[in-house]
């Protein structure tokens, strides 16, 4: 029976701190190697035969280049989730050395979680969309910096007008002080706001572009999300780019728990206690199924626009969607009924939104597979 080493890695920036976990039960420091591909290469080569290494590290802001390096040693390597690491009550000493000896004694004992690992297209896909992301949270506070200066000064419009149209901006752009400090301020803040939507306009435009150069089976399932009541392009192409492949997934509720939507519970003989979601999972998904749930507040009916998303789409895909369109509107007007919170009601109804997206995606994927079976036939 080959004998198993399963090896923790503590990785910085520059440095790895690296453990091993033998199979008699030994667990024992190997020091501290560059963060390098050389430096990977030689400790491989040094625990190896390759086949019976078993290597894990948190995932972190190094991403996952060691991850495919040791995969392409031939290496079984997984990125677990640093915040279900088990911790010892009453540990107040963390180095380096403990970290990673503390890694390899939970993957031997089987107490660490995997996160899934993007390939190349989602991970692409997903910079790109948390790009925008980005510049959408920057927009927000530009626009604040310089709505609240104007109105710390008192200008305000003559006319009552819909803040941040083109009407707007053009009166913004009419505006003008005394002093010349603060008019710098006012022509500062104004070109931040009008940077930053290009900048955006730019994300858009290359999210067009990078859909359409993505593989059939991630395109298909963009598409066909768009079924979706409140999901348009770059709520499906978010969704795809955070989850990957939906059929990962055996159940919706699975989906659930990994956007951190599920109830907390603390329950213990006779007493049930729960509590709001436990957000213990991917905020990025998390909001783009709170924003599409308030779609959900208006009557269900198939507008011209929705009715163009679908109009390439499967009839099995259109009913899904309008399952969930009959589905979550009675389960808002429900909610509200009974006198609950309209963001506790949106944030249930976009708990239930993620399992028809589940829907749909194993749906599409499992059409995709057949079509690329018989292509292959």
């Amino acid at each position: 029976m080959k004998k198993v080493r399963f090896i923790g890695l503590d990785v910085h920036a520059d440095t790895i701190a690296v453990a091993v976990a033998e199979p008699s039960g030994d667990v024992r420091s190997m020091g501290v190697i560059p963060n390098r591909p050389e430096s990977i290469r030689k400790l491989v080569k040094k625990l190896g035969p390759a086949a019976q290494l078993r290597v894990c590290y948190e995932a972190g802001p190094t991403g996952y280049v060691i991850y495919w390096q040791l995969t392409g040693l031939g290496v079984r390597c997984e990125v677990v989730a640093p915040t279900l690491v088990p911790v010892k009550a009453g540990d107040r000493v963390k180095t380096d050395r403990r970290d990673a000896t503390k890694l390899a004694r939970s993957y031997r004992a089987g107490d660490l979680t995997p996160v899934w690992v993007p390939d190349a297209a989602h991970e692409a896909l997903r910079d790109l969309v948390r790009a925008r992301e980005a510049a959408k949270k920057d927009q927000l506070r530009a626009r604040h910096r310089l709505g609240k200066f104007l109105l710390r000064h008192g200008r305000r419009p003559a006319t009552a007008m819909t803040p941040w149209t083109q009407r707007y901006l053009t009166w913004v752009r009419q505006v003008q002080f005394e002093q010349p400090a603060q008019e710098a301020t006012r022509l500062d803040y104004l070109h931040e706001v009008d940077h930053v939507a290009d900048r955006i306009e730019r994300l858009e435009r290359a999210i067009d572009d990078a859909v359409k150069t993505a593989p059939p089976c991630m395109r298909a399932v963009i598409e066909a999300l768009q079924a979706l009541r409140g999901i348009a392009l770059v709520s499906a192409v978010t969704i795809v780019a955070e989850v990957g492949e939906l059929s990962r997934f055996t159940r919706a509720p699975q989906v659930m728990g990994y956007s951190g939507m599920g109830a907390r519970e603390d329950s213990s003989g006779t007493r049930t206690r729960r509590g709001g979601i436990t957000k213990t999972g991917n905020a990025h998904l998390r909001r783009i199924a709170i924003e599409a749930a308030w779609a959900y507040r208006h009557q269900p009916a198939i507008g011209g626009t929705l009715r163009k998303r679908q109009a390439t789409l499967s009839e099995e895909v259109k009913a899904i969607g309008w399952k969930a369109q009959l589905r979550l509107h009675a389960r808002y007007r429900k909610l509200l009924g009974r006198g609950k919170c309209q963001q506790h009601v949106v944030t249930a109804v976009g708990r239930e939104l993620l399992g028809f997206i589940w829907a749909i995606g194993v749906t599409v994927e499992r059409e995709q597979r057949k079509t690329m079976s018989s292509i292959a036939a």
